[in-house]
């Protein structure tokens, strides 16, 4: 078997900052890391929505994972916290191939081996959510080809500003999590920047995020919001930083999925994402778009679909994505005026 450092061309890394590689598998620059808040910059250090692509005929695989920390998280399985979800195939073809997961907390190392048929294919590895990490590395048979891999349909990058329902809290693995499904039902690339407990509506998260290349700008932040007034002071100027940068970038708002949990608060925040909407379609936008997140957990068994009332499990992380696909996958088709 030949081994391959993740970060060796042509293997391809997604959704992580490139120029911090091979060292720091982190989400931000380093000059935002210094101006962010403190959870913003903790969590930034996670590699959830990373991805390592790469395709090849080796019937035989093995993944080495090595990471900085691992630590206990109060509702989500070792499996969610600190696993990495593997996949063969692309588009209707993909296929799950196994979990890279320590075996208990005490553990930072984590292996996985698995075949496939003699075919070159793509294979996906999707990074875990709560840990730091510190390295992977690909073992291929000694005389198997090994290219960079197949180009999403999409290739211009979603991005997800959050909390920590964005951030994948509380997906048994991180591949569950509505938006790492929404990239692959879509066949599209995305980053991330979901900040559990972080996510504020912060002016220098939107001048940053304003300046990046995307195809499509999911707003999800109302959950971090410490208040009402705090989020009705924050949303609108945090909408238009991005907007004045990019004019006709098509935007999506969503409220938070757990309506049920506290329904009186969950409409005032929903009727100020509104607002910000409905002030933009007045003002002539016709990029923005807007999902009430009290559809995405259905209309029976509505409370199956959380840990505890609040963060998703994978049945309510489907149906978020289930109600989220249809509107965006519009809004990536047709992005700007014909």
């Amino acid at each position: 078997m030949k081994q391959y450092p993740c970060t060796q061309e042509p293997i391809k890394i997604y959704g992580l900052q490139h120029r911090l590689l091979p060292h720091r598998f982190w989400r931000l620059p380093e000059e935002i890391l210094a101006i962010a808040s403190e959870g913003v910059a903790k969590r930034a250090k996670s590699p959830v929505g990373g991805r390592i692509r790469f395709r090849t005929d080796s019937s035989k695989i093995t993944i080495n994972m090595k990471l900085k920390n691992n630590n206990v998280d109060w509702a989500i399985p070792l499996s969610g916290s600190a696993g990495a979800d593997v996949y063969i195939g692309m588009k209707m073809n993909i296929r799950y191939a196994g979990l890279i997961a320590p075996k208990s907390y005490e553990v930072e190392t984590a292996t996985l081996t698995f075949e496939k048929n003699k075919e070159v294919e793509d294979i996906t590895i999707h990074l875990p959510r709560n840990v730091e990490l510190e390295d992977v590395q690909i073992e291929l048979e000694d005389d198997a080809r090994l290219e960079a891999p197949t180009p999403y349909t999409f290739e211009i990058p979603m991005v997800f500003y959050g909390s920590s329902i964005t951030e994948g809290g509380c997906a048994t693995r991180p591949a569950n999590a509505y938006t790492a499904l929404l990239s692959r039902w879509l066949d599209a690339d995305y980053i991330n920047l979901g900040f559990s407990g972080s996510a504020k509506g912060e002016p220098e998260l939107a001048a940053y995020i304003a300046g990046l290349e995307m195809s499509v700008f999911i707003m999800d932040y109302d959950h971090n919001a410490p208040t009402v007034d705090h989020l009705e002071r924050t949303h609108e100027p945090f909408f238009k930083e991005i907007r004045k940068a990019q004019p006709e970038l098509p935007i999506l708002f969503l409220t938070k999925p757990d309506f049920d949990l506290k329904p009186e608060e969950a409409a005032q925040r929903r009727a100020i994402i509104q607002r910000t909407y409905g002030n933009a379609k007045a003002a002539g936008d016709e990029f923005v778009h807007f999902i009430d997140g009290e559809r995405f957990f259905g209309e029976t068994n509505r409370e199956s679909c959380t840990i505890e009332g609040c963060h998703p499990n994978d049945l309510g992380f489907m149906r978020m994505a289930e109600v989220i696909y249809p509107d965006l996958g519009d809004m990536l088709r047709y992005p700007k005026k014909i």
